[in-house]
């Protein structure tokens, strides 16, 4: 977190994260489920009882769907699941952050491709493509890790997370399906196959768009 720009105050305990939300004004807190004397959920639900305005995203190993609706009735602003990429998971804090203020939505970009991690909305030439949820992931992850050759392990991983994997030649499926709807749109030479390796996304047009705040943001990590 440091290294992506934030400033960061960090504690162990649910009593302890609930006595710095109600003593600082955070930008973000960001708040694990497995706290060893009150869990995550019930430091949200106090907080907010307490009017503690500060955005929070929880951090889980729950996928199931119930999970997160719960974090979200409760108050949660986002929910990460793990295992999850660093760079993603500064992006999703980065996009708390922006929508708490009112700054729009941020924006990967590989030459007219453009990906919003907000809306989850992906356009080429302004164009909407419409991905499955797996193919979104898929470019997500690309886009998240521009330049860099992702072998399959790591798609399984982000995909999945370890949970009932299937064979590993379903990410060539995907990548296949990913790259022909990219064709159709305009934008299809964007990803490579590194063989023996992996897959990679290349922009020749410029650096990966995601607009970090241009001030340290204060984080609070419980």
């Amino acid at each position: 977190m440091e290294k992506g720009g934030f400033t960061v105050d960090h504690v162990d305990t649910g009593h302890d994260a609930l006595g710095m939300l109600k003593s600082y004004n955070y930008d973000l807190a960001v708040i694990d489920v497995r706290l060893p004397d009150v869990d995550g959920y019930e430091v949200l639900r106090i907080s907010r009882a307490a009017r503690v305005p500060t955005p929070v995203l929880i951090l889980s190993e729950e996928r199931a769907s119930m999970a997160k609706v719960k974090a979200f009735s409760i108050g949660a602003d986002d929910y990460v699941t793990r295992p999850y990429e660093s760079m993603e998971l500064v992006a999703r804090m980065q996009a708390v952050i922006r929508r708490s203020k009112g700054y729009s939505e941020p924006t990967l970009r590989a030459g007219e491709l453009e990906l919003s991690l907000d809306s989850r909305e992906v356009t080429v030439h302004g164009q909407n493509v419409h991905l499955t949820g797996k193919e979104y992931m898929i470019l997500e992850l690309l886009l998240l890790r521009k330049g860099m050759v992702l072998t399959k392990d790591a798609f399984l991983n982000h995909l999945y997370g370890g949970m009932d994997e299937p064979e590993m030649k379903i990410i060539d499926v995907f990548i296949c399906k990913l790259r022909k709807k990219l064709q159709v749109a305009g934008a299809g030479q964007l990803i490579s196959t590194v063989w023996g390796q992996g897959y990679v996304l290349r922009d020749e047009g410029g650096p990966l768009a995601v607009t970090p705040e241009r001030a340290k943001a204060q984080v609070a990590v419980f």
